[in-house]
């Protein structure tokens, strides 16, 4: 059944080349063995630096079902994902990734993420991104009105 999914997502990413909608990236999410959403690159013709396969795909079954999270469903990438969609795969809550390329078949294709890999681990003032934080004092309030609020919704 993974075999399955996972063609699907190979599938997407290519029909994407070939229709000339974006990168060749693409991905599934499935939950009681349905597929709840799909995704595809779509970064250069939405001018959209987000819009790879995994974060579209979350968003359409978020979306779909309703919710913030996506615990109980799984989702299957044609290629291991990149730094930012692994963070919103673990922020959506999924019970699992299965991917079919790897990161360095990503690089050999022209994707080179390790750029990012080598910068997330370094201190802030090591970053090759000026980072600097401002306005220390005031930053609380959002997270204080947040802790009082009666319409919060935990995530």
């Amino acid at each position: 059944m993974h075999e399955e999914f996972l063609r699907r997502a190979i599938s997407l990413a290519a029909e994407n080349v070939e229709q000339r909608r974006g990168g060749p990236f693409g991905a599934v999410i499935v939950m009681d063995g349905q597929v709840v959403a799909e995704g595809a690159n779509h970064v250069t013709t939405r001018n959209d630096p987000t819009a790879h396969a995994e974060v579209e795909a979350i968003r359409e079954a978020c979306r779909k079902l309703g919710r913030h999270d996506l615990r109980g469903a799984v989702i299957y990438a044609s290629c291991e994902p990149c730094p930012m969609c692994l963070s919103a795969i673990y922020w959506a809550r999924l019970d699992a990734l299965y991917y079919a390329a790897s990161k360095d078949d990503a690089a050999r294709a022209g994707f080179d993420d390790s750029f990012l890999y080598q910068q997330i681990p370094l201190a802030q003032e090591q970053r090759a991104l000026p980072t600097r934080r401002l306005l220390a004092a005031e930053s609380s309030l959002p997270f204080d009105r947040w802790a009082v609020s009666s319409s919060k919704i935990p995530y």
